[in-house]
């Protein structure tokens, strides 16, 4: 019998490891029911949310920009400027401001012509009387001296259109003696109505008329409602204040016509005044009738005007102040960096030059 060699066949002997075998193995297991692991999956990176996205003054480094002598000069001069400017607004902000309306009662009441406000807009309208409470009266205050008439002689005579006419007035009156008697000072405080009419000195009153009644005289004070101490309110309250006619003819008489203007007085906690301010023209003249010459005397002679005047007291609103402050501030830096670029530019475009750069 002849021996032969045989194939080798796969028997029972040690097995390599390697890629085969692995993959082997995981088909095995997964033919066997074992557990399988899940495929790996790529997660994606998210970037937080940063709010400072939303900032539009980026910074600049400082090794990016550049210092000048210009630029210091005109930083230092912007910030004084801008001090001055604040300090102004704020002094307006602090003070009161006072609103002039004037109001035409005929025109209103007729629809002529809308009424007219100095400098602010019209918010109130009068077609009545502003001081309702005053019964219809106005309080005058007369203060006069005649320096050659005796006081015996001196009175106060009041009439109007509403029928009124008294002579001799002496309620709420004092008359003070001048020149060791000679002379008089008459201080008087009195109402009359609300409707055209006079009042005047003259010797009317007295028991036995003088022959040449001399009434040169000097007019210390004549006003009519209430006094108002405010500083910021220019008006004519106290027209014929200082009014001399001591060198006209002592045998003349005078003619003050008045023109009453109501004015009305708004502070700033709301409270309401009532004062008038008034215009005045005046004559002289000596008067005569049939009978010789007229007793002369001292009139005031007055009519109401249909125009009301009102000062009211208004603090400017923060905002406005506000505002103001920001135009100042962005405005003139502003305007500081234009001129600050210019200047550095054109330095810029004469080194260029001067170093044979510029073409």
């Amino acid at each position: 019998m002849g021996w032969g060699c045989a194939a080798p066949g796969p028997g029972p002997g040690p097995s390599l490891p390697g890629p085969a075998a692995a993959g082997s193995e995981a088909t095995a297991g997964a033919g066997g029911g074992g557990a399988r692991s899940p495929p790996a999956t790529t997660t994606a990176t998210t970037m937080p949310f940063d709010f400072r996205r939303f900032d539009i003054y980026r910074k600049v480094p400082k090794d990016l920009t550049q210092p000048t002598y210009t630029g210091a000069i005109i930083s230092v001069c912007c910030c004084l400027f801008i001090l001055f400017l604040f300090l102004s607004e704020l002094t307006g902000f602090i003070a009161t401001e006072m609103q002039d309306f004037v109001f035409s009662l005929w025109e209103a009441a007729l629809c002529l012509n809308p009424p007219v406000s100095l400098p602010s807009r019209v918010n109130e309208l009068y077609v009545d009387d502003p001081d309702k409470d005053s019964g219809g009266k106005i309080e005058v205050n007369l203060n006069i001296s005649l320096p050659n008439l005796h006081c015996e002689l001196v009175g106060l005579d009041i009439q109007d259109e509403m029928g009124r006419h008294e002579v001799g007035h002496i309620d709420n009156s004092m008359k003070i003696p001048l020149n060791n008697g000679d002379g008089c000072r008459f201080e008087g405080h009195f109402s009359i109505n609300k409707v055209p009419g006079n009042f005047h000195v003259s010797t009317h009153s007295a028991t036995a008329q003088p022959q040449n009644p001399d009434m040169t005289h000097v007019i210390h004070k004549l006003s009519f409602g209430d006094k108002l101490q405010v500083h910021n309110v220019h008006g004519a309250f106290n027209a014929l204040e200082g009014a001399d006619k001591l060198s006209s003819n002592p045998l003349a008489s005078h003619d003050y016509i008045l023109k009453i203007v109501p004015t009305v007085y708004e502070d700033m906690s709301g409270k309401q005044r009532y004062s008038y301010q008034y215009t005045v023209a005046n004559k002289e003249y000596v008067a005569y009738s049939h009978t010789g010459r007229i007793i002369p005397a001292i009139w005031f002679r007055y009519d109401l005007s249909p125009i009301t005047v009102k000062y009211t007291e208004r603090r400017q609103p923060l905002y406005r102040f506000i505002t103001s402050i920001c135009a100042i501030i962005g405005g003139t830096f502003t305007v500081a960096g234009i001129l600050d670029s210019c200047i550095f530019t054109a330095s810029e475009a004469w080194k260029k030059i001067q170093l044979g750069k510029m073409q």
